[in-house]
């Protein structure tokens, strides 16, 4: 394989989530020495406590759709690459709406099929019928969308396979580091510093800290637009279940574990956590239990579902719903990465930032998302 030649030497990456790992990794298979640094151990940001389902599902732009595909396909290589794995699997997705005048189901289905995405239309007996572990009755009229091309991903175990990789390469992984901010010298940045008083100096440099980027941008006086929510995330203890699939229903999400647990979410249930004067976050029991409750009523057979544990935090979304990576114009040497998306885009947004690091391009792919239209006029 013939190596592009390189335009720097030494990266910093800021950040131990998907975002940071996957473009530390790929930046070592370049040949850049790369050193990574996270405030805690690696994947306890949004990593750590996503849904983490693989799609490129409903309606969206044309170009996150595309970038989206593109990060399904990196997903089918790595699944060929790691073929009796637990921790990834392409089961499906299926989705369906509520019985009320916010169903799309329809065309939602036909946006999808006119993009070529894999789908298919349901009635709620032939889910019974053919998709193991689902309450067809659950299925509201207009049908559910089954995209048999998605899936879903343990983060938290990609993020270790990428990390040894890294240090396998040469690279240096600093956990516990405090929080980290770029150096920047004569306009540019060239390394990242630590609030221990540690630097750690570079070519370029990359911020992939989740909801903390925004801020992280503003303290060097760029607008990076920031809808950052309080997630929840229920996981549940084992239990013995047929669902392969990833569900998406009005009231809400399910997803397997390799451990045979489940995790839950749903937009209601991040409106009812409580944000205390001191920070902290707090899920009341009823919410929690009502995502149990719901579970139950689109699974069968109905499994003993008992919460292990509840996992509340920060969930990055940019300001304008859409992804943002590349450099910052106003200071150059500095990268981001910041993305609702995660796990879907992990793999090939870290390909295509070590690429723009490492060889001074930018690439098609992240044209509609480059920061500085956040700086545009509205």
């Amino acid at each position: 394989m013939i190596s592009p030649s390189l335009s720097i030497k030494t990266a910093v990456v800021i950040g131990g989530g998907i975002f940071g790992v996957s473009t530390a990794a790929q930046l070592t298979r370049m040949g850049v020495s790369v050193t990574l640094l996270n405030d805690g151990p690696l994947a306890n940001g949004a990593s750590g406590r996503s849904l983490a389902w693989l799609n490129s599902a409903r309606r969206r732009s044309l170009p996150y759709h595309q970038l989206r595909q593109a990060g399904l396909d990196r997903y089918r290589v790595l699944a060929d690459r790691f073929p009796s794995v637990d921790w990834l699997s392409f089961g499906g997705g299926l989705t369906w709406d509520a019985e009320d005048d916010s169903n799309e189901i329809d065309d939602v289905y036909r946006y999808e099929r006119e993009l070529g995405y894999q789908a298919e239309l349901l009635s709620g007996a032939e889910v019974s019928d053919s998709i193991p572990g689902v309450e067809g009755s659950a299925v509201t009229q207009a049908g559910a969308i089954l995209n048999r091309n998605e899936g879903w991903v343990d983060l938290p175990s990609l993020i270790r396979i990428l990390a040894d990789e890294l240090v396998g390469a040469g690279g240096v992984i600093v956990t516990d580091a405090d929080r980290a901010e770029p150096i920047v010298r004569d306009g540019r940045a060239c390394g990242a510093s630590t609030q221990d008083g540690r630097a750690f100096h570079a070519d370029v440099v990359l911020m992939a800290t989740g909801p903390d980027v925004p801020a992280m941008s503003a303290a060097q006086g760029i607008t990076i637009g920031d809808d950052t929510p309080i997630a929840l995330l229920v996981e549940t203890e084992p239990a013995p279940h047929p669902l392969r699939t990833v569900l998406n229903t009005p009231r809400v999400a399910i997803r397997p574990t390799p451990n045979g647990a489940f995790y839950l979410d749903s937009g209601w249930s991040e409106e009812e956590v409580i944000l205390h004067p001191d920070g902290r976050f707090e899920a009341p029991a009823s919410t929690v239990q009502g995502l149990i409750d719901e579970a139950l009523k689109v699974m069968s057979p109905k499994p003993d579902l008992t919460v292990k544990a509840v996992h509340l935090g920060p969930k990055p979304i940019p300001g304008d719903g859409e992804p943002v990576f590349g450099e910052l114009q106003r200071l150059p040497g500095c990268f981001v990465a910041f993305s609702h998306s995660g796990a879907t885009l992990g793999l090939i947004a870290g390909e295509l930032l070590a690429e723009e690091m490492a060889l001074g391009v930018r690439h098609p792919l992240f044209e509609g998302f480059r920061p500085e239209r956040f700086a545009l006029p509205a």
